[in-house]
């Protein structure tokens, strides 16, 4: 006969298991529209950021040379002021893209040195006139007016010791992480699991479902915003 201890560990084994499809069916993925999500290999940092005291957050991998990016841009950043709620942006320059990667390292650049509204400024101009920049020259020639136009001295080299390039690559990591094949990839965070937003212009009927249903539950905090991203 099984002895107590061994029979507890076996009982308790067994519960786990039979808890496990639970567990991840509990987080498993959903989209908005249905069926039209992505598979992710890892989508542990989807969490809910600490300062989402309305229970909801957006989270978006970008690339700004990317023309659904463009497009997404002021329907996502019209929506983080609408509501009110946490804004995590991370770079995701697809490998296919001329000028992306350096772009990207410039607005990191702005962000830290100079500050994070000239930094989304920055990034609402390339994508406006995306266009027009066809190669890193352009993208040069650009960057150079752009901060001539907006009172800012441009370095003769904007990332000596390479820090920019870091953090931009550190997002990219992230994403090859989470499995991502396209930008942009838009979530809308809660607290009991996550949206992808396929269809941008589903994003506010989204969010007011997960305000709705977040309204009368207490916040739990499962993650930590990170500033060099972010934006509220």
């Amino acid at each position: 006969m099984m002895n107590t201890p061994r029979r507890f560990l076996a009982l308790f084994a067994a519960a786990l298991l039979l808890a496990l499809p639970a567990a991840r069916s509990a987080h498993a993925q959903a989209a908005v529209p249905p069926g039209q999500g992505d598979t992710f290999r890892d989508t542990s940092i989807l969490k809910l950021p600490a300062d989402a005291t309305k229970g909801v957050a957006i989270l978006e991998f970008e690339d700004l040379e990317c023309p659904a990016c463009s497009h997404a841009f002021p329907i996502v950043h019209a929506a983080v002021e609408k509501y009110q709620i946490p804004y995590i942006r991370h770079d995701f320059p697809l490998q296919m893209h001329l000028w992306s990667r350096d772009a990207a390292i410039t607005a990191r650049y702005l962000q830290d040195k100079v500050s994070p509204s000239i930094a989304e400024q920055y990034r609402r101009d390339v994508f406006a006139n995306q266009s027009s920049i066809a190669s890193k020259d352009d993208l040069g020639n650009f960057t150079r007016k752009w901060f001539g136009t907006h009172g800012q001295q441009m370095p003769f080299v904007m990332d000596p010791a390479g820090r920019f390039a870091a953090e931009v690559q550190a997002d990219y990591t992230l994403g090859e992480r989470v499995g991502l094949s396209h930008t942009p990839t838009i979530f809308v965070i809660t607290q009991t699991g996550w949206i992808q937003v396929v269809d941008v212009t589903q994003l506010y009927s989204t969010i007011d479902q997960a305000l709705a249903q977040a309204k009368n539950k207490p916040v739990v905090h499962t993650g930590v915003r990170k500033p060099a991203t972010s934006q509220k």
